[in-house]
């Protein structure tokens, strides 16, 4: 099994079968198991999350009772004094 790892140091690839000790193979197959697990989770919460708040936008779209009137956020100007440093 062929392993890629990107991170800040490049693109590195390693052959799980290759590996001499089997207990460190052993973890290596368990850990990229787990990983895969985990992503499938992920992408699934992501899922459902997208469906319930499609569903209460749907649900909440002909509830002209429930609207309520939001201010937009005040940005406070920030304070500059400019020099002359040539």
């Amino acid at each position: 099994m062929i392993i890629t790892i990107n991170n800040e140091d490049g693109t590195t690839s390693y052959d799980v079968n290759n590996i001499n000790d089997d207990g460190v193979k052993q973890e290596s197959t368990v850990i990229v198991q787990k990983v895969g697990t985990l992503q499938v989770v992920i992408e699934a919460l992501d899922f459902a999350s997208r469906t319930h708040r499609a569903n209460l936008e749907q649900l909440l779209k002909s509830r002209d009772e429930a609207i309520v009137e939001t201010e937009e956020p005040v940005l406070e100007a920030e304070e500059t004094t400019e020099t002359d440093d040539k």
